[in-house]
């Protein structure tokens, strides 16, 4: 048997998040077993494995209801907060494998003794969409391009390809209406993982409001997307919509699920160039889900 903690990740207030049911002990369990969770729970979900390799701490794995995935920022956030809790972290930088490829959590206390994590994600790669791509995109959205900023749509990604999609304004951001079929359609064709619809909610504080819909996870949309946001902080630096520094870059989303989530990541730099960032946001205990228990 092996048990399930039940967390929110990227909370706002304590409100919000992402859910994720996270195995912090799955010695054992196959990827059928794992992806029976993710589809009890209906969410993306998180397993930690032991292993040998001395170059690392832990193994990750992640699954939807529908497939593996390779990585996942908010379920990684959300496992290291959960061995956190259980007094196994013995170090505060913890190097983790993922199918993605390696990942540096850091573990410390923000001001109130709460943990604060931090995950390392790669320099991010944005290549603009053709004008057919982007109308496939437009039509998933049901929206003209009379409804987006003067920008362009990008394919972005750190671990995995999301597509910006630059809304005029927060308001239409809101009232997008996406068509499943045609979102996965419309991301198969373009290569990536999901649409990532954003608006510049206050571009001097460095804030933005955004929404997740995925290519095929087996539901419609996600309340926090830490992979996107890590994707979008790289496509704002792009189009000069941040300065080339490492201030906090906030990304909110999930009011349109009424889970109102805030994702934070900070772009490092080396001699002026962009060489990766740090993504994290708050965790919280679900406790309506709390000590679930799985074969």
């Amino acid at each position: 048997m092996h048990k399930v903690d039940f967390v929110n990740v990227f909370t706002l207030s304590g409100q919000g998040g992402n859910p994720c049911p996270v195995v912090a002990d799955a010695q054992g369990m196959s990827a059928h077993d794992m992806q029976a969770i993710a589809k009890h729970y209906g969410h993306e979900a998180g397993f930690v494995f032991p292993t040998e390799n001395d170059d690392v701490d832990f193994a990750f794995r992640f699954f939807v209801p529908n497939h593996e995935m390779e990585m996942c920022g908010h379920a990684t956030i959300g496992a290291l907060w959960v061995l956190t809790q259980q007094n196994r972290l013995t170090e505060s930088a913890i190097r983790i494998s993922t199918r993605s490829g390696p990942v540096t959590g850091y573990v410390g206390r923000d001001e109130d003794g709460a943990p604060a994590i931090e995950i390392t994600q790669p320099a991010g790669k944005v290549v603009p969409l053709t004008n057919a791509q982007g109308d496939a995109v437009l039509h998933a959205l049901g929206v003209t391009r009379d409804a987006l900023a003067d920008l362009p749509l990008h394919n972005a990604v750190t671990s995995r390809v999301k597509t910006l999609v630059p809304m005029r304004d927060v308001e239409r951001l809101h009232a997008l209406v996406a068509n499943v079929p045609a979102v996965e359609s419309a991301c198969r064709l373009i290569g990536s993982t999901g649409l990532y619809p954003y608006a510049v909610a206050d571009e001097s504080a460095r804030v933005f409001e955004a929404r997740q819909f995925p290519r095929a996870s087996g539901y419609p949309e996600d309340a926090a997307t830490g992979i996107a946001a890590a994707a979008l902080a790289f496509g704002l630096l792009r189009d000069g919509l941040i300065t080339p520094d490492d201030r906090t870059i906030r990304v909110l989303q999930g009011r349109a699920m009424r889970r109102l989530s805030e994702i934070r990541v900070r772009i490092g730099f080396a001699q002026g160039r962009a060489v990766g960032c740090l993504l994290g946001g708050a965790v919280s205990q679900a406790d309506a889900h709390n000590h679930a228990v799985a074969a």
